[in-house]
């Protein structure tokens, strides 16, 4: 019988761990900082993929832009016109992409030009 307890006991804990998430490796810190701006600070966002979560708001198109991209964060511009404003932006990417380390820093012109190369992974 005290077997029979300490095996409920075991079972009891272990159901109360976090179950794993099926992520295939994705889990990236974002961060996006304007140089210029002295009164906002930087913002950072988390980003997993399969499934999409994390605190990214835009989660599921991020996920859908690097999956297109084959991980690449900046690729060639969308098309979309942007003004010659200079606001620059900096943002940063570290953590893995299908258990590929990524490691990711650039200063873009302005947030026009950032989406234009970065997609909804920066969209935070």
């Amino acid at each position: 019988m005290p077997h029979t307890l300490g095996s409920v006991l075991v079972g009891a804990a272990l159901a109360l761990l976090p179950v794993a998430q099926s992520d295939s490796g994705t889990s990236l810190r974002l961060t996006l900082k304007h140089p210029g701006r002295e009164t906002t600070g930087p913002r950072t966002a988390t980003l997993h993929c399969d499934p999409p979560g994390g605190r990214h708001p835009e989660a599921m198109r991020a996920c859908a832009d690097l999956a297109e991209s084959g991980g690449a964060i900046a690729h060639e511009p969308d098309g979309r016109m942007c003004t010659a404003i200079h606001s620059p932006v900096t943002v940063r990417a570290e953590g893995t992409w299908r258990e590929r380390p990524v490691r990711f820093r650039k200063t873009y012109p302005n947030d026009c030009v950032m989406r234009s190369r970065t997609g909804m992974v920066f969209a935070f």
